[in-house]
This record gives C-alpha cells, structure tokens and sequence, in this order.
C-alpha cells in the first residue's frame, strides 16, 4: 500500500512541478519576435537563447484528457446499463 501511496504521490508532483514550470516562464513566442540583428553601432547582437520553453504542450494534454474521460464516461454508462437490465 505504501508503495502505490507512494507512486501516486510520485506523479501528482511531476504533474506540479512541470505546471508550475511552463505556467511561471514568460511566454517565448513574444521574445522570439522581438530580436534585434544590430545595435545603434551597427555591430550584430547575439539573440537571447536563455528563455525558458515550455516543458509539455498543454494543447495536447487537454485534448488528450478530454477524449479518455469522454471514452471513461462512455463506458461506464455501458456499464450502468448493463446492470440496470
């Protein structure tokens, strides 16, 4: 029992850690349309490659949670009746 506690537990905080993540890092489409080639002198500037991507693509994981609890719930009214009859 401890072991599964343990598993569950595992995951959920995975799941935080990563939400977490890609929710507190600034959003990197913006920066990437904002860089500048030159300075005032002319000289090429280096882009900023320091800023955060996000971790997962939380598009397809909503997506994907909304096809298994639709599927879920599909097959538990099946199953409620299959018992009722």
């Amino acid at each position: 029992m401890r072991a599964f506690l343990g598993m569950i537990l595992g995951v959920l905080l995975t799941i935080s850690v990563v939400y977490i993540h890609d929710h507190i890092a600034p959003d990197s489409s913006v920066a990437s349309t904002q860089v500048r080639t030159t300075d005032g002198s002319g000289r090429p500037v280096t882009p900023d490659t320091t800023a955060q991507k996000q971790w997962v693509n939380w598009d397809t994981v909503d997506n994907d949670w909304r096809g298994f609890t639709t599927r879920a719930r599909h097959a538990w009214n099946q199953l409620s009746a299959k018992l009722k009859s």
